[in-house]
């Protein structure tokens, strides 16, 4: 299958996107009640950071020499890096907002199937987390279970649908059960909803339940399986999926690491990471395949 853009095209494609959506979101209302307009607009300064995290390029000084080393020619305004990254983290909210327009065009809050796990995401190693002044009082010590390692700072706990479209996140501190944070992430949904056995619990299946969400999991080896054994595998089979997706958000979109020092900036990275995976869907969303994100760009 042969690449979709060519690096310039792919940048004309998410800039589009990004304009028409941030239209959609604002209804025409100005995003700064007060001050002056920044040179560069609000869509260059999304688009930038979404081709930025697409090529891996996920620091905001990272991402601000790129385009200033390479194209700017095109985006002509670009001042100084540290306004580029305040203008940056001042839109956290506006990408979040457009994250959820985004996959509500999609239709995939209508998906009668979606999927639920957690990632870790350590501000540092256990080794060091004596040492570290990052977070204090928001973050903690969690366990990483694919890893078999302890860790100090966050969990991030994530929902998609059957087809790979993120249609909710929350972040925790490391230590939070993630079937106390399920129900946060999946108040727009309904059908079923398939986790591995970390989520199982009666009372939380009975709370999904009453909110039209049959939660389905695999059972631990001292539970007793009424279920055909067919239907389980298939469970797990379409469960991979989003270990697909997280693979995918750790990978190109350094999900998975901290680089901010603070929960405001932590954040805008977290929300612009999100938005750039699901432009990506987006823009191959009539592919055989959506998430071969690598058949974005020609080399």
């Amino acid at each position: 299958m042969e690449p979709m853009y060519s690096i310039d095209e792919f940048i004309i494609a998410v800039f589009c996107c990004v304009d028409d959506v941030l239209k959609v979101v604002t209804q025409g209302q100005k995003i700064r009640a007060h001050g002056f307009a920044p040179n560069v607009s609000d869509s260059e300064v999304l688009t930038m950071e979404i081709v930025g995290e697409y090529l891996k390029i996920d620091t905001d000084e990272q991402i601000w020499q790129y385009f200033r080393r390479h194209w700017q020619r095109w985006f002509p305004n670009l001042g100084s890096r540290s306004s580029f990254v305040r203008q940056a983290a001042a839109l956290w909210q506006y990408k979040q907002r457009m994250q959820q327009q985004l996959v509500s065009a999609l239709g995939a809050f209508d998906d009668p199937v979606h999927l639920i796990d957690g990632l870790p995401m350590p501000v540092c190693r256990f080794g060091r987390a004596n040492f570290c002044r990052s977070f204090q009082g928001e973050a903690d010590y969690g366990y990483c279970a694919a890893k078999q390692e302890s860790y100090y700072g966050f969990r991030g706990h994530l929902c998609v649908s059957a087809r790979g479209i993120i249609t909710g996140f929350t972040l925790t501190a490391a230590n939070v059960d993630e079937r106390d944070a399920a129900p946060e992430i999946v108040q727009q949904l309904q059908g079923m909803l398939i986790g591995d056995k970390g989520y199982i619990r009666p009372e939380l299946k009975a709370q999904l339940q009453a909110a039209s969400l049959d939660l389905q999991t695999a059972l631990r080896k001292n539970m007793q399986e009424t279920r055909p054994k067919a239907w389980v595998k298939l469970l797990m089979r379409v469960r991979r999926l989003i270990e697909t997706v997280i693979g995918k958000l750790a990978g190109r979109f350094n999900l998975e690491r901290v680089h901010a020092r603070d929960r405001w900036h932590l954040i805008s990275r977290i929300n612009r990471k999100l938005l750039a995976h699901t432009v990506c869907f987006w823009l191959r969303r009539d592919c055989l395949d959506p998430l071969a994100f690598d058949l974005l760009i020609k080399d």
